[in-house]
């Protein structure tokens, strides 16, 4: 089932086979990984980035998964890390920002650790940046699906590039079109271009279990509608834009959540953000920000002008949140999505 991030979960239909096809294309030429590997995922067994992390990758090639009952918050996750040394770990950006928030992890905590994945949202640059200084190894940032059951566009080993889901996984199809569904023009010429992205693959899901409208929306022949807004860089890397029923138009201009969380985020005293849209005195629709402070920190007028100030110069002035509020935590699903509806709908 998806995660229920924008809403109701969906039941995904697939095929015995793409329990082998995530494994081929992505964990073993992707990951490298071996029967000497030691994997762990903060995401479990009944959603599909945990179940390729934990539990298809390793048995494609006998490697060995740490499996745990407990709720993956990070001290349980600390302790895992240290005692079971794991050499892979996936993990989701959330917990990656509140495993740095806590000085006590360094690169002594997992000290045979390779590499580490991320998925579930964009994982924002500075988080990327961070986790490779202090541990000394990559989180190769990716996207993937329950439709497509696991990553299909990612980062690799040696050519990370934070700020980007790197490139398509290869076995995977990548293609952007507009709100006409149609491929845009100059998509895959090699040079930029933005749109909604669609993918296809040998993992994609047959249909959604009992609902056969959204089964029409999502799937067109060989072809996935992914909900996901890219930008397909000249280099051939790809960089998210937010999801597409969570984007606002502000002043006649399409604005990505994602990319004002991320700003926000960058301020020492932010641990995690999430924007949405806000109707104003004139009833137009203006970005909100509610942020969650890391330990230490305080809400004050000050720093709501500081997080503003911010934006306005990391973005296009236009872009800042005209309110900040600041939350003891934001709604998010069993694998760390947060829930965008959820905020809206406490809003309105």
């Amino acid at each position: 089932y998806s995660s229920g991030s924008t809403g109701k979960a969906k039941g995904a239909m697939h095929l015995h086979g793409s329990l082998m096809w995530t494994a081929a294309l992505y964990a073993q030429p992707i990951l490298g990984i071996t029967a000497d590997d030691v994997v762990y995922s903060a995401a479990k067994l009944f959603f599909a980035y945990g179940l390729g992390n934990a539990l298809t990758f390793p048995l494609s090639v006998g490697a060995t998964a740490v499996l745990s009952a407990e709720r993956p918050t990070p001290a349980s996750v600390m302790r895992v890390l240290r005692t079971h040394e794991p050499t892979i770990f996936g993990g989701v950006p959330t917990l990656f920002a509140q495993l740095l928030a806590d000085p006590a992890l360094t690169r002594d905590t997992a000290p045979r650790l390779r590499v580490s994945t991320s998925a579930g949202e964009a994982l924002p640059r500075h988080i990327g940046e961070r986790w490779r200084e202090r541990m000394a190894s990559d989180i190769l940032d990716g996207i993937g699906s329950t439709e497509m059951l696991h990553i299909f566009l990612s980062n690799r080993p040696g050519e990370v590039r934070y700020g980007t889901t790197g490139r398509a996984v290869p076995g995977y199809d990548l293609e952007l079109r507009g709100d006409d569904d149609r491929p845009i023009a100059g998509d895959g010429d090699g040079s930029e271009a933005e749109g909604a992205l669609w993918v296809r693959g040998p993992s994609s899901c047959v249909a959604y279990w009992n609902d056969r409208a959204r089964s029409l929306a999502a799937f067109h022949g060989p072809w996935t509608r992914t909900g996901d807004r890219y930008t397909r860089n000249p280099d051939g890397t790809w960089t998210y834009g937010g999801r597409a029923d969570d984007m606002l138009k502000v002043g006649g201009i399409w604005v990505s959540p994602f990319e004002v969380e991320s700003a926000l985020a960058a301020h020492p005293a932010v641990l995690e953000a999430a924007v949405i849209g806000a109707e104003d005195n004139d009833r137009l629709i203006k970005p909100t920000a509610f942020v969650v402070l890391r330990e230490g920190h305080a809400a004050s007028p000050e720093l709501v002008t500081e997080l503003q100030r911010l934006v306005k110069t990391s973005l296009a002035p236009f872009k800042y949140p005209r309110w900040v509020e600041v939350v003891t935590e934001l709604p998010k699903t069993a694998t760390g999505k947060i829930q965008r509806f959820k905020l809206r709908a406490a809003r309105s």
